[in-house]
């Protein structure tokens, strides 16, 4: 069964902008505490994008400051990542991650997207 399905990725030019969609199922969304996006290039190793918890704080990674910006929709379901003045560096297969609690036992769960690649021409 798929859990989340992340959509939006591409081949952008430099300078142009891309929007990242990750849906998940009503009952997991309701849950959720944490909710993020990250990145990893070829050679590299998987790195935070940026994170909005369930009261909407949320957090940079410092090369994408002012460039990206994580929201979610309650009534989709799903959480964006709208990619403006994109660089060549943003180069890399973006993942969707969601940290829940688990609804009628406790502790927490991580469920992570397929991911969508995200490539960015000079």
């Amino acid at each position: 069964q798929v859990q989340l399905v992340e959509s939006g990725g591409g081949l952008v030019q430099a300078g142009e902008f891309l929007r990242l969609s990750c849906t998940t199922s009503g009952t997991i969304f309701r849950r959720i505490n944490t909710m993020g996006w990250y990145r990893q290039a070829p050679g590299k190793q998987r790195e935070l994008v940026a994170t909005i918890t369930s009261d909407g704080s949320t957090v940079y990674a410092d090369p994408v400051k002012g460039r990206f910006t994580i929201s979610s929709d309650n009534a989709k379901n799903t959480v964006y990542l709208q990619m403006n003045s994109l660089k060549p560096e943003d180069t890399a297969v973006y993942y969707c991650k969601v940290n829940y609690k688990r609804p009628l036992l406790s502790g927490n769960l991580e469920v992570w997207g397929q991911g969508t690649l995200v490539t960015v021409s000079s």
